[in-house]
């Protein structure tokens, strides 16, 4: 991670224990290398940064943030609480975090996405907290009638020259005092840290290992009965006639409903829902895409690509079909509307756009929708859509009940988000032992971005388009000549999303099989050839640490080879070195995969190792 230093002043909000928020004091410098999308999102966000980051100091000695970001398993809360234990000297642990609502007034800044989250945040959590401390210490001092550069702090007690203690809970209502004075205080200098760049266990670990951690279906909401949706065979299509009354008649059924997207059947439990819904008696209409298979797809995508500048020595072609995100929670939501208001819960990346548009479905102001944001089991790009919470929504409206709703794995399979499916083309030409040019040409299902980040590149003067995000995300680290990498995408009315890494997956990981072929071609080892041709010195130094470490070129049994994949984004850049069996061709194993990874600044090793290991 790397993030741009920024100036804050520390602002005292009115509460009658300590709570501060930050405001900042000067822009912040330009991106070096031109902005990536996380560099996107960050700059739309900068109107309304000095309203991200609330602290609360609490008697009882905890601290609590409230976070516009969404925790989907992948470590935020836990890395943020180190922010914040690092600069008041406190334990992680007594950092409590929990997740806000929708606020609008954020604008854009309230997305979680595009790998930004710690890089916005990273400086107003930590001078938000400097700011808190400094207050805790004036207070101290002045209950010790000291000077507050007597007062020392660490491990959340507050300690004066001549011995006497207080924990900073005990101060935290003087604390709150706007007529305290004290001494402007800075984040701390990274030689004295303590906390950021030490394994940290999870600050959710003990409940999700002992099942208390809550889901959205796990909410206790009162009154909300379970729900299922009967879904078409087929994607699009839509409901034509269902016998509702042979529905009602089976055991457990509550009540039926028709929403755009299909019959939705509330029971007194999931079990008796799911089998009515799968029993009901439904005429579907047809579906926008009952024509296509993934031959006349292909064959789409084909004819889309654009045609290459120049003949090649090297050519390949990759197909990639569409993937399902496969989030281990599956979409679910609670839905509790009534005439005049709406309350949703769900696991939601933009809630904002979520309850803006949840409003203008049910008819409703935006301010008489309240959405609550809830921590998702996986999501890997699935949650910046809302249909479950959307869903709930108009299925309480139309019920006038509480519901649960709950999709099946099935579900998300046929009619969730799903990676487009692509077509990727590579032209290479050489010299005979260089590369002259390096042509790489992708056709792909137009990647759906009306979840609020269409919106957001819109406003950072971008096309709204998969163009945009493509050409910030897929980039060839290699010096290659010329360089020539495009997308063409290919509308279809069918269910797609951003999948973890967006276009990267596809476009990088074919071209890293393009590389390696063309290093065979010229006669180079893959290792020597991409690290000769590597611009940047932390590519390199990732490159050589990942060869170093994995023992690259050793000896290897009949049967086995070493492959290597190197990829830069995101400010990042990781290099892999696997060992592949495949002694028996049919079924061929990787027995060890050995990673090297720069992202500048880590909080949290242990995290960052979790996302290396998961891919």
């Amino acid at each position: 991670m790397q993030v741009s230093r920024r100036a804050f002043l520390t602002t005292l909000l009115l509460a009658p224990t300590l709570t501060v928020a930050v405001s900042p004091t000067v822009a912040a410098a330009p991106a070096v290398g031109g902005m990536d999308l996380g560099d996107v999102l960050i700059s739309a966000g900068r109107p309304t940064e000095h309203l991200l980051v609330v602290l609360d100091v609490r008697t009882d000695g905890t601290v609590g943030l409230v976070l516009p970001r969404a925790e989907v398993g992948q470590g935020l809360t836990t890395s943020l609480a180190m922010l914040v234990a690092e600069e008041l000297d406190i334990a992680v642990g007594t950092v409590e975090i929990s997740l806000a609502d929708a606020r609008p007034e954020l604008l854009f800044n309230q997305m979680t996405g595009s790998s930004n989250s710690i890089r916005s945040m990273y400086w107003p959590i930590r001078h938000a907290a400097a700011g808190a401390r400094a207050r805790l210490i004036a207070a101290a001092a002045l209950r010790f009638a000291v000077l507050p550069q007597d007062i020392s702090l660490m491990d959340g007690v507050l300690t004066a020259s001549d011995g006497r203690t207080t924990g900073i809970g005990d101060v935290a209502t003087a604390a709150a005092d706007p007529l305290l004075k004290i001494i402007p205080s800075e984040p701390k200098p990274s030689d004295q840290f303590r906390v950021i760049g030490t394994s940290a266990r999870r600050v959710d670990a003990r409940a999700m290992v002992t099942g208390s951690f809550e889901y959205a279906l796990d909410l206790d909401v009162p009154g909300a009965m379970p729900v299922v949706v009967r879904r078409a065979p087929s994607i699009g299509g839509k409901v034509a006639d269902v016998d509702k009354g042979a529905l009602a008649a089976m055991p457990g059924v509550i009540d039926v409903a028709v929403i755009p997207t299909g019959v939705a059947v509330m029971a007194e439990t999931f079990g008796q829902a799911i089998d009515a819904a799968a029993a009901a008696r439904v005429t579907w209409t047809s579906g926008p895409v009952d024509a296509e298979n993934d031959e006349t797809i292909r064959g789409r995508l084909r004819s889309a690509v654009e045609p290459f500048t120049t003949t090649g020595e090297l050519t390949a072609e990759f197909d990639f079909a569409f993937v399902s995100h496969a989030a281990m929670e599956t979409n679910s939501a609670v839905a509790d509307v009534r005439s005049d208001s709406a309350e949703i819960w769900g696991s939601m990346q933009a809630p904002i756009v979520a309850k803006q548009v949840i409003a203008r479905v049910l008819g409703m102001p935006v301010g008489a929708v309240t959405v609550h944001v809830v921590s998702g089991g996986g999501s890997f790009g699935r949650r910046l859509f809302f249909d479950a919470p959307l869903e709930a929504a108009q299925i309480s409206q139309a019920m006038g009940r509480k519901v649960r709703l709950m999709w099946t794995r099935v579900d998300d399979l046929r009619h969730g988000r799903a990676r487009p499916a692509s077509h990727h083309r590579f032209a290479v030409r050489t010299d005979g032992t260089d590369v002259a040019s390096f042509e790489h040409r992708t056709a792909a299902v137009a990647t759906d971005f009306s979840h609020g980040f269409g919106e957001i590149l819109t406003a950072s003067g971008s096309a709204a388009s998969g163009r945009s995000v493509f050409s910030r995300t897929v980039a060839t680290p290699y010096a290659f000549g010329d360089v020539i990498e495009t997308l063409r995408e290919v509308p279809l009315p069918m269910n797609t999303g951003s999948w973890r890494s967006v276009f990267s997956a596809t476009s990088r990981g074919a071209a890293e099989i393009v590389v390696d072929r063309t290093a065979a071609a010229l006669g180079f080892d893959p290792v020597e050839f991409r690290r000769s041709r590597l611009t940047d010195s932390r590519h390199r130094a990732v490159l050589d640490a990942v060869a170093a470490e994995s023992d690259w070129g050793r000896q290897l049994p009949d049967g086995w080879a070493q492959g290597v994949g190197f990829h830069a984004e995101y400010r990042s850049c990781v290099a892999y070195v696997v060992d592949l069996d495949a002694t028996d061709p049919d079924r061929p194993r990787v027995r060890r995969a050995v990673v090297a990874v720069d992202v500048g600044k880590t909080i949290d090793p242990s995290g960052l190792e979790a996302q290396m290991l998961g891919g």
